[in-house]
């Protein structure tokens, strides 16, 4: 059973990953790769808004979506964007990307190749990835305005659009991990972590929501 301290620990690290910019015409829309067909919902939105005239779905296949999108992320993406309408020739796929780091690098070497020039990003992610796709993408593709987007919906929304509470809390507490330790290892740009959200952060990891965290490097010996 999930303690009402967890959950509050969880909707502050939920908070704290999301970016709360307003989405802004851009050159191109970015629809990060994963579980969550949501992303391809908010992207096509933002589509037909006329907020970019091209959009990228970026991602292969993972664990997680392996046996839920077994033509990879990208294409069952597109093939979502366009049943709610987005132009087919509006849409290119970069189907090999395996984690955020690829998914910004691949697509900046498509659009490139496509011949479209970008000045601005409209990055679209799970929620509880906005801040770690707008770290990457700072990071490796400088030079360009990065607006981080998702679904709109709330802590609550979220976890009953996914299903399953533990896991989505497990998400939250690994996404905030690699915020505090990709840095350093040049994946992304650092991001400030307010003192309550470390300590929320911290709390999680002592009740067991675990299963998302990446295990320390090795140590070497003599």
């Amino acid at each position: 059973m999930i303690t009402a301290k967890s959950w509050a620990d969880a909707r502050q690290v939920w908070n704290h990953h999301l970016m709360h910019r307003t989405p802004h015409p851009c050159s191109v829309i970015v629809g990060l790769g994963s579980h969550d067909l949501g992303v391809a919902d908010a992207a096509a939105g933002f589509y037909l808004r006329g907020l970019a005239p091209v959009i990228v779905f970026t991602g292969s296949t993972s664990p997680t979506t392996r046996d839920r999108m077994p033509r990879g992320e990208a294409v069952h993406y597109r093939e979502r964007a366009l049943e709610l309408g987005v132009s087919a020739s509006a849409v290119l796929v970069e189907p090999k990307a395996r984690n955020t780091g690829e998914n910004i690098r691949f697509s900046r070497a498509l659009l490139e190749e496509a011949g479209v020039r970008v000045d601005s990003v409209l990055l679209v992610s799970k929620p509880y990835e906005e801040r770690r796709a707008y770290a990457t993408a700072r990071k490796l593709w400088p030079g360009v305005d990065v607006v981080s987007a998702s679904s709109p919906m709330t802590f609550e929304e979220y976890v009953d659009s996914i299903g399953d509470d533990r896991l989505v809390i497990d998400m939250l507490v690994g996404a905030l991990q690699r915020l505090l330790v990709y840095p350093a290892q040049g994946f992304m740009i650092e991001q400030p972590v307010p003192d309550e959200v470390s300590a929320a952060y911290e709390r999680l990891i002592g009740a067991g929501f675990t299963s998302r965290l990446i295990p320390p490097p090795p140590r070497s010996g003599r």
